[in-house]
């Protein structure tokens, strides 16, 4: 009687241990689920986007009015916030970084990618993914850094696209809070700056994507009329790709109607778009599909504008690589950063600057182009 009255008391005890253990576990998933909870109300509080037509503010000092019948040069280059060296992988490009590895080569990057600029010697310089307070970038303002070297004798414009909350993916090294923009610099004399608003995606794709936007800069040139330069960015990270044909059908749009005007339209930057139409056959690579790698429709660009892909075809080199990987001989490239013009625009030359991606996961493009009399 005094064994099964113990035996019955251990099975009470065992049962008892099994429901404090499930409650436990309980306590601890639901701990866990309003942590999430939280974190997720905070991210989506918290996001914002600026509002369209906001006036930017121009800074230094340039004197110079360009002449029609000139020749100048643009240079466009996404400087990848610092922290792509040719070994570096993306999480968003199904690699595992999600960060720079260090201070020292944010710097590295950030001022390699000045000289290559300044090596070219443009009159105007479209640099995109320049960081000015990032986990990602070890909150080096980047921007300041382009300024004190390439600023002198120059006017430049700054539009903020990237501000955004504290991402916690990857768990292993978070991205972290990061705000990041546009920087325009100019020889000629900028007269205002406007930054416009694209659309970009809802629900929890705005999430992993940038406050896309456009910078709208006037100088006025020496017969009267106005050269409207442009510095964009369009998206990437989209679900089926429709939105980047929207943002590009606003910016022709604005583009068209300076045209109409009479003005001169010279724009730049990253089309997240193959601006070859065929760079996979162009540079031999495989013909995986990207949604932020698929060709302009040219029903979409309206006559009077022209995009210039820039392509040396007896060398051909890929303006950008898809960093799931280091970069090496049978890599992902492509060619998505080049220019827009008007028709009373002449291109003389439209190349890539063969970096083999050292200080970016782009290489900087160039324009050499005339405005006609």
């Amino acid at each position: 009687m005094a064994e099964k009255s113990r035996r019955k008391g251990e099975r009470a005890m065992t049962k008892r241990g099994i429901r404090q253990g499930v409650t436990v576990l309980l306590c601890l998933l639901a701990g866990l689920l309003l942590v999430v909870g939280i974190y997720v109300i905070y991210v989506f509080v918290t996001y914002y986007r600026l509002d369209d037509n906001l006036t930017l503010e121009v800074t230094g000092e340039a004197s110079e009015v360009p002449e029609a019948g000139e020749r100048y040069r643009a240079v466009s280059y996404n400087i990848g916030f610092g922290a792509y060296g040719p070994d570096f992988t993306f999480f968003m490009d199904g690699g595992t970084e999600s960060r720079a590895r260090s201070p020292q080569e944010v710097l590295d990057h950030v001022n390699g990618a000045i000289g290559e600029v300044r090596e070219a010697d443009v009159d105007l310089m479209f640099l995109q993914e320049v960081d000015v307070d990032g986990t990602r970038s070890y909150h080096i303002d980047e921007y300041q850094l382009i300024l004190d070297q390439l600023g002198e004798g120059r006017e430049a414009v700054f539009a903020q696209n990237y501000d955004s909350p504290y991402l916690l993916w990857p768990l292993s090294s978070p991205h972290g809070a990061n705000q990041a923009g546009m920087a325009t610099l100019s020889s000629f004399a900028v007269d205002s700056a406007l930054r416009r608003s694209l659309p970009i995606e809802g629900g929890f794709m705005k999430l992993v994507d940038l406050d896309r936007c456009y910078t709208k800069s006037r100088v006025f040139v020496d017969n009267g009329r106005e050269l409207v330069i442009y510095n964009l960015h369009l998206s990437a990270y989209t679900s089926d790709g429709s939105i980047a044909e929207e943002q590009l059908e606003m910016l022709f749009a604005d583009m068209m109607e300076e045209y109409e005007a009479g003005n001169y339209v010279v724009g730049g930057g990253d089309f997240n778009k193959d601006l070859l139409g065929n760079s996979p056959e162009i540079f031999g690579v495989s013909g995986k599909e990207y949604t932020w790698a698929q060709a302009i429709p040219a029903e979409v660009i309206p006559e009077g504008l022209a995009v210039m892909a820039p392509l040396d075809e007896a060398d051909p080199v890929p303006s950008c690589r898809n960093a799931d990987r280091p970069y090496g001989p049978d890599d992902f490239v492509v060619t998505v950063d080049g220019f827009i013009v008007s028709a009373n625009v002449t291109v003389e030359e439209c190349r890539v600057i063969d970096t083999e991606f050292q200080w970016s996961d782009h290489n900087p493009v160039y324009l050499d182009f005339v405005l006609q009399p």
